[in-house]
């Protein structure tokens, strides 16, 4: 990390990745990954957001796993993941990743784009409502994770709200 912040504002997170979201400056995986690594500190590349870019819309259009996950997960990769070969630190971004998944499964019943999207007409304000929500919460549980894994004093003005 370039700058280890003093404490993670869950609400500046979640607000910010929806802000990128609903303006369209990032697609959703994008937003959470550039979110947390500005949160953090982390001084990324800016092929890191590059690689979010596929994500979005179920991997591609394709519907698959929510974008706004897999932008989660590859942040928390980023803090936990190896860097050579059997790496143990991989373990942790694993946890992570897991309970991310978890949060994301209790919250909204399907990790599936294409469900959790059925019936919407893409683009449509009932569409941006839910992506625009899913990428803030995301973001948040994302930053928490990390956040608390890293010992980070976490800001939280609705504490337990979000969690499981």
């Amino acid at each position: 990390m370039i700058n280890k912040p003093l404490e993670i504002d869950l609400e500046r997170v979640r607000r910010t990745a929806e802000g990128y979201y609903s303006t369209w400056e990032y697609y959703c995986s994008e937003a959470v990954v550039k979110t947390i690594g500005d949160e953090f500190g982390a001084g990324w590349p800016e092929e890191i957001v590059a690689a979010a870019s596929g994500f979005p819309v179920g991997f591609g259009g394709a519907g698959c796993t929510c974008g706004a996950l897999s932008g989660g997960v590859l942040a928390i990769g980023m803090f936990f993941g190896r860097k050579q070969s059997k790496d143990p630190r991989s373990e942790t971004a694993l946890d992570l990743s897991r309970k991310l998944h978890d949060f994301f499964l209790s919250r909204r019943h399907s990790l599936c784009c294409r469900k959790l999207t059925r019936d919407m007409v893409m683009g449509s304000m009932e569409h941006m409502t839910q992506c625009i929500t899913i990428t803030g919460e995301i973001a948040e549980e994302t930053a928490r994770l990390i956040a608390s894994e890293k010992g980070i004093p976490i800001v939280d003005n609705h504490k337990d709200e979000f969690q499981i």
